[in-house]
């Protein structure tokens, strides 16, 4: 069973994907803690409904990102946090949470990478002109959506799509394959190997059980 810790910085909808998955029994996890960058996220709330501990950090409070993230580390282990996922946090990951979480940070990103990486990934799909688009589960290394890829999936692009109305049909295949990629790490059956991320059979499927 992970153990496992949040950050978000908005409205939260990848967690409490999460949490339905977890009290569905669908993901065997424990979610032992949400940490927000922003006094106003809706992921807050989302936390306070499932009596899930939360902590928000203010990073202009801190002297350096370096500072702001051990305060997150810190507070991550007290919680016996064993991997930890990024549901919409707006931050490039440090060195104190990579060194402290190695391949053990995943993160969603609303596009299929290593096409549009950042912000407005939808928007940067639409301006385009793609015709597919879809989102991406990955580990989290120093760079900006950079990790190497877990699970993909497509969501065809209309012609009268609009920012959201992409982003809402692409929500609901980010929701489906967060919650995969965390009970496949739940099994241990991923294998990285360099930018390669194999998923191992499952075993009980193998011998028809």
């Amino acid at each position: 069973m992970l153990n496992l810790g949040v950050l978000a910085s908005g409205r939260g909808s990848n967690f409490q994907a999460i949490i339905d998955a977890v009290e569905r029994g669908v993901l065997p996890a424990k979610i032992k803690v949400l940490v927000t960058d922003n006094s106003n996220a809706y992921a807050i709330e989302r936390a306070k409904r499932a009596g899930i501990p939360w902590h928000y950090f203010d990073p202009k409070g801190f002297k350096s990102k370096e500072e702001y993230e051990k305060e997150i580390v810190k507070t991550l282990l007290s919680y016996d946090v064993d991997m930890v996922c990024l549901a919409g946090y707006m931050r490039l990951i440090g060195k104190p949470l990579l060194s402290s979480f190695p391949m053990r940070i995943i993160n969603i990103h609303p596009a299929l990478l290593p096409a549009f990486p950042g912000l407005h990934a939808q928007k940067q799909a639409l301006d385009y002109g793609v015709k597919i688009a879809g989102c991406t589960v990955h580990f989290v290394d120093e760079g900006m959506d950079t990790g190497p890829i877990i699970l993909q999936a497509a969501v065809p692009v209309y012609d009268d799509d609009s920012e959201e109305s992409l982003s809402e049909r692409i929500l609901e295949q980010e929701h489906r394959i967060l919650v995969e990629a965390l009970k496949l790490l739940s099994e241990n059956r991923l294998l990285v190997e360099g930018r390669r991320v194999k998923i191992l059979p499952d075993r009980g499927e193998e011998h028809g059980k």
